[in-house]
């Protein structure tokens, strides 16, 4: 099969993405819309501008522009619009599911007047009208963010515990890795996954192998965001093909900050040699400039993996959702795997 028939086959396949920002999601064209809406002044005055400014320069780029785009989100029909804007973003790459990681502290935090019932009640509706316009699926993470203090971990917790009738799935852990290590947060984990939610936390992305052991002792992760410099000890890429423990791997994101010079030298064939499970994500696909879609056509030229190795990835995100089992069987049936 050539290059270009691969391609058309992976834009047409039924696709399933497991680590995806809210946040990290919302397009320049929305993101204009709601400074508007709030009498925001946006760092660029038009979309064409807005565009140019969110290609990824550096993380001192990226930083303040995604805190901006979190301030712009502010109601809970701000948190229904960008939901409902990500489901359309599904339907056009045909992705039937996903997880999304939502970071709902850093909303209350910046004091801007969204309240925790404003941020679940426009997730839920979001979800709803995705699910009633596109017949897509979402459901949520909701993310510690590390390097903020507390209450931001306790309330995180709460949150997640007491939605998970409406759509929440696992906690997360996101930020600062080197500066704040696992098992500082083992107790929210804890308390958790005595509550029936799963472990999701970011690891082995800005931080090495220790992060990524840490993740699994202290936090009982069951996926871990990222976790390519897994690569770096091989005792611990025996453990995750073992104990069948997924990494969500974003190619593009890891170029853009660093963790890797190009495409060419990411890991992410060397774990598909060594058995570890893996799928590939879009992190925060408009500021990376980049989709699921073209993630894993990416990968595929790169690595010159062949179509059996890429129905086997999304395979791979299907058996690694926070699903039921039965959803899953259905899941894999409408995607023909």
């Amino acid at each position: 099969m050539n290059e270009t028939s691969l391609a058309e086959r992976i834009r047409a396949m039924p696709k399933v993405e497991l680590h995806i920002h809210l946040e990290g999601s919302v397009t320049p064209k929305t993101f204009l819309h709601l400074c508007q809406r709030h009498d925001i002044t946006p760092p660029a005055e038009t979309e064409e501008d807005l565009v140019e400014l969110f290609q990824f320069r550096d993380f001192d780029h990226f930083i303040p522009l995604y805190l901006a785009i979190q301030n712009s989100i502010r109601t809970a029909e701000d948190f229904a619009l960008v939901v409902y804007e990500l489901g359309a973003d599904r339907f056009a790459q045909n992705i039937l599911y996903s997880e999304v990681t939502v970071t709902p502290y850093t909303h209350v935090w910046q004091d801007k007047g969204t309240t925790p019932d404003d941020i679940i009640q426009g997730l839920e509706e979001g979800r709803r009208r995705v699910r009633e316009a596109f017949g897509v699926e979402l459901r949520w993470i909701l993310d510690i963010p590390r390097n903020l203090p507390e209450p931001a971990a306790t309330w995180t917790t709460d949150w997640a515990i007491a939605w998970q009738d409406r759509g929440v799935v696992a906690l997360g852990l996101g930020g600062a890795e080197d500066r704040m290590p696992p098992h500082r947060f083992a107790p929210m984990f804890e308390r958790a996954r005595a509550a029936g939610l799963h472990s999701a936390p970011h690891a082995g992305e800005t931080a090495g192998p220790e992060s990524v052991w840490g993740a699994l002792h202290a936090l009982g992760a069951e996926r871990i965001g990222h976790g390519v410099r897994a690569v770096e000890d091989p005792l611990l890429l025996a453990y995750l093909r073992e104990h069948h423990i997924t990494l969500e791997v974003n190619p593009t994101s890891n170029v853009a900050l660093g963790i890797y010079p190009n495409l060419e030298q990411h890991p992410l064939p060397h774990l598909l040699r060594m058995g570890v499970p893996v799928t590939v994500n879009s992190d925060d696909p408009p500021l990376f400039n980049t989709t699921l879609t073209d993630e894993l056509i990416r990968v595929a030229e790169t690595f010159h993996l062949t179509w059996e190795e890429i129905q086997h990835m999304m395979r791979t995100a299907v058996e690694a959702a926070f699903l039921e089992e039965d959803e899953k069987h259905a899941l894999l049936r409408k995607m023909n795997l």
